[in-house]
Parts: structure tokens; C-alpha cells; sequence
């Protein structure tokens, strides 16, 4: 069956037209409006568009079932080294269910979809495993190249307690 472009397009949301809703579900397959994921002035991390998603909705009794998958391009800086990178938070066991009734025409997907993504943002990005980070001393980018003040063999970030000897 092919993907429906957004079910209702209304401001960028995800709403499921749920009285029209073919028997054995549909999927449905597009982005929503890049505004819905607003960090407010944060530069850590800034979204790349809107949230992609591609979900199997169905009824099943009285109950309308949504799964697939949802994800987010990002634009983040390193928690250890502070470079700028490009990354990706995706949730692909993305499963929503609601209790719906006779007067449920429309039902909004778009908070559960955003919480996914939310959920799924990396607590400390890093732009690569392999990340050396920044000197502890002199503040240099270590994957860059190697920081002059290690080659003193002296660590001053003890030198305040050393003195109290």
C-alpha cells in the first residue's frame, strides 16, 4: 500500500483523519512543520527540518493504534570537543495507542510523535566515539593536534592543593 503524504496537513501537524481510516490500517509518511520542534535559543542543539515520520495506522476495536518510525535531523556541538556536527535521533519502535469512540473524527499525533523524538535526542552528543575532546589545562582541541602544556609533564589542575603542604 503506498504511503499517504500526511494525513491532514493542518499547520504541520500529524492528524489522522480517523472516520475515513481504511479497514486494515494505512500508512502514512511525511514531515512535520520544523517550528514543532522549538529547543528556543539553544545552540547546542538546533533542528534540521521537521520531523520525519512513517507510521502504520489502524483501528483495532475501539482503539486507534499508530507504529513506526519517527526522526529528526540535528545540527549539535560536542559535548567534548565543541565542533558542530550533523546527527540524526530516530525512534524506530515508535508505538502509540488511543482510546477512541464514536464521536473521534480526528486524532492529533504530532506531541506524540515530538515526545519520541525528545526522548530520543542524545544526553551528551559527542561527534564521534573517538572524540579526544579538549585539553584539561590549555583548552586545545585535541583532535586537532596535541596540546603543548602536556609535554611540561606538570598537571596544574592540582597546584592549589599542593601548595597547602
Amino acid at each position: 500500500m503506498p504511503g499517504r503524504e500526511a494525513a491532514l496537513e493542518t499547520q504541520g501537524r500529524l492528524i489522522v483523519d480517523v472516520a475515513r481510516l481504511e479497514k486494515g490500517g494505512e500508512w502514512y509518511t511525511g514531515e512535520t512543520a520544523p517550528e514543532l520542534l522549538d529547543f528556543g535559543d539553544s545552540e547546542l542543539l538546533t533542528p534540521l527540518g521537521g520531523i520525519m515520520y512513517n507510521l502504520k495506522v489502524e483501528l483495532l476495536g475501539t482503539e486507534l493504534l499508530a507504529r513506526g518510525e519517527v526522526r529528526q535531523r540535528l545540527r549539535c556541538v560536542c559535548s567534548r570537543c565543541a565542533d558542530t556536527f550533523e546527527t540524526e535521533a530516530a525512534e524506530k519502535g515508535f508505538v502509540f495507542s488511543s482510546e477512541i469512540n464514536d464521536t473521534t473524527d480526528f486524532l492529533d499525533l504530532t506531541e506524540e510523535i515530538r515526545e519520541a523524538i525528545i526522548l530520543a535526542l542524545p544526553g551528551y552528543p559527542v561527534c564521534r566515539e573517538a572524540c579526544r575532546g579538549l585539553c584539561m589545562a590549555c583548552g586545545a582541541n585535541l583532535n586537532a593536534a596535541e596540546c603543548t602544556c602536556r609535554k611540561t609533564g606538570r598537571d596544574n589542575r592540582w597546584s592549589a592543593l599542593d601548595a597547602l603542604k
